[in-house]
C-alpha cells in the first residue's frame, strides 16, 4: 500500500534504508546522506507491505510550472513488481493536482552502465522523453541524461 510519508525522521530512515539497498545506482555514500537529508522536506511516498517498506518517491519543485523525480528507489526483491510504477502514478497524480505542467528526472545516460539501462528504460516506458544530456553535470563517466514529460 502506498501512503505518503509527513514524518521528517520517517521520511530520512527510509530513504537511507532504500538507497543502502541499492548500491549499483546509489554507492556513494555522500550521495545518500544529501538525499536521505532531501527528502525531509520534500513531498515522499512509500510502498509497505505488512509495515516493511517496499520503495519509495520523492518529489521536487524545480519551477513553479516543473517538478521532478528527486529521487526513487526500490528495494532490489521488489524490481519488476510494479511498484515503481505504482510509485510514480502516486507522484504523478499529485504533481498534476499541484498544477505542474511538466515533470523532469535525472539520470546516467543510456549505454554507460547496464543498471542505468534498466532506469532509462523504466523511464521511458513511464512516458519521459529525452530532453538533454549533461556530460560534466555529474561527471564524465556518468553523464547527466535528462528526461521529460508534460503532465496532462
Amino acid at each position: 500500500m502506498i501512503e505518503k510519508i509527513e514524518n521528517v525522521q520517517e521520511k530520512h530512515d527510509i530513504c537511507t534504508e532504500i538507497l543502502h539497498g541499492l548500491p549499483d545506482w546509489f554507492g556513494v555514500e555522500e550521495s545518500i546522506i544529501e538525499y536521505a537529508e532531501g527528502v525531509k522536506t520534500k513531498p515522499m511516498w512509500a510502498e509497505k507491505n505488512d509495515g516493511k517498506v517496499q520503495g519509495f518517491v520523492a518529489l521536487r519543485e524545480t519551477s513553479p510550472y516543473t517538478a521532478e523525480v528527486y529521487v526513487m528507489g526500490v528495494s532490489g526483491e521488489c524490481h519488476r513488481s510494479g511498484i515503481g510504477r505504482k510509485l510514480f502514478e502516486t507522484l504523478y497524480a499529485y504533481a498534476k493536482e499541484q498544477g505542474y505542467e511538466f515533470l523532469q528526472v535525472k539520470t546516467v545516460r543510456e549505454g554507460m552502465y547496464e543498471d542505468y539501462d534498466r532506469t532509462n528504460a523504466f523511464y521511458k516506458s513511464m512516458g519521459f522523453k529525452e530532453f538533454e544530456c549533461l556530460a560534466d553535470y555529474w561527471d564524465e563517466a556518468n553523464p547527466c541524461q535528462i528526461y521529460v514529460m508534460a503532465v496532462r
